[in-house]
């Protein structure tokens, strides 16, 4: 089976830690869904039978205006010979009416991944999100109250002047709205962002790396209470529903990626469009807008071990050197069970460090 990945990057503003590919150009968004339903039209005889999971992903997926996103669904569904078994749309809390709400229940989106990153207001104003916490609680009742039984929270700790007491009233009130799935993500400095320039200029500090373990630990911890399975690094979900689709990716699974800056993967093939939306609305091939790359043996060793031990499946013994996991054993980074690798909780505090010893 294969995934479809639908990137929509449109954004009315850039947050500031964001280094995803988007732009502010909304005036180009009927005509980018137009192109990206001539890609498709161009690879789905190759691909269509496949097809079990969507995500539509972004930017901000929920900027474009109902019609268009209707019509890209539907369109893409109408040639699917079965209905696929997840189809998740990323949200932005602000974006989420009830009429938006409605318009994406009747487009068959069955899960929704909503963007809130965190409840305080002063902490949503540095990473300069659109939404207050207000708004991010309403996003998430009025999708129950449409019908969504499938949604997932964005969090990201360690944010400049973020406490262990932020972090964990964070997590109280996404438990207290009953999610069935929860990703959490550690703030990360990239090139080229506000948050990094402000770094740079000694305007804000970044929070200790003991925090930061902290943070983490008190969400794994708090969340294993709450019966969340800790499937992945920054994953949490009630029993069954672990995202299937981010899961493929996990798995070396086969997927289509549509859209500026989207990837696809196919047995030891990757290949990525271009960041330019222009030129992705332009292109009468999309070959000419495409880079590509062949994975060897090794590198696809590599990335099974990387990708692996991020998961709570782990990875199978015979990847790897005996005696050095026998080491992280005896370290309390790894366990071994049923002939599976897996981290443990202070291995994933190191996880990096544990991959380049392994590869």
């Amino acid at each position: 089976m294969a995934g479809l990945y639908i990137h929509i990057p449109f954004c009315a503003s850039r947050c500031n830690y964001c280094d995803f590919y988007s732009t502010t150009l909304l005036s180009k968004r009927s005509d980018y869904v137009k192109a990206v339903l001539r890609e498709w039209n161009a690879k789905a005889y190759d691909w269509k039978n496949n097809i079990d999971t969507i995500y539509i992903g972004g930017g901000t997926p929920t900027m474009l205006d109902d019609m268009d996103l209707t019509n890209l669904i539907n369109t893409i569904l109408a040639d699917l010979p079965h209905l696929p078994k997840e189809i998740t749309l990323e949200a932005n809390p602000c974006d989420l009416t009830l009429q938006k709400l409605h318009c994406i229940k009747q487009a068959n989106v069955n899960r929704l991944s909503v963007g809130i990153q965190s409840f305080n207001d002063s902490l949503l104003t540095l990473m300069g999100r659109r939404h207050n916490a207000s708004q991010a609680k309403d996003a998430i009742t009025n999708a129950q109250k449409v019908g969504f039984d499938n949604i997932s929270i964005d969090l990201i700790y360690g944010i400049p002047n973020q406490t262990i007491n932020d972090w964990q009233q964070d997590i109280e009130q996404a438990l207290a709205l009953e999610p069935q799935h929860l990703s959490a993500y550690c703030l990360t400095y990239e090139n080229g962002t506000k948050l990094t320039q402000l770094l740079l200029d000694g305007k804000i500090q970044p929070v200790e790396d003991t925090t930061e373990n902290e943070m983490y630990d008190y969400l794994v911890n708090t969340l294993a209470k709450h019966h969340y399975h800790h499937y992945e690094v920054s994953n949490f979900a009630k029993q069954t529903y672990e995202s299937k689709h981010n899961s493929s990716y996990w798995t070396h699974t086969p997927y289509l990626g549509l859209g500026a800056g989207a990837h696809s993967y196919n047995n030891d093939t990757r290949w990525w469009n271009i960041n330019d939306v222009n030129a992705y609305i332009n292109a009468t091939h999309f070959e000419d807008i495409q880079q590509k790359e062949w994975l060897s043996k090794q590198d696809l060793r590599t990335e099974r071990i990387m990708l692996g031990l991020r998961t709570a499946n782990g990875i199978d013994t015979n990847e790897v050197d005996p005696q050095v996991v026998q080491k992280h054993i005896n370290l309390g980074y790894l366990t071994l069970n049923n002939q599976r690798i897996c981290a443990t909780l202070d291995g994933y505090h190191i996880l990096n460090r544990i991959i380049e010893d392994l590869i």
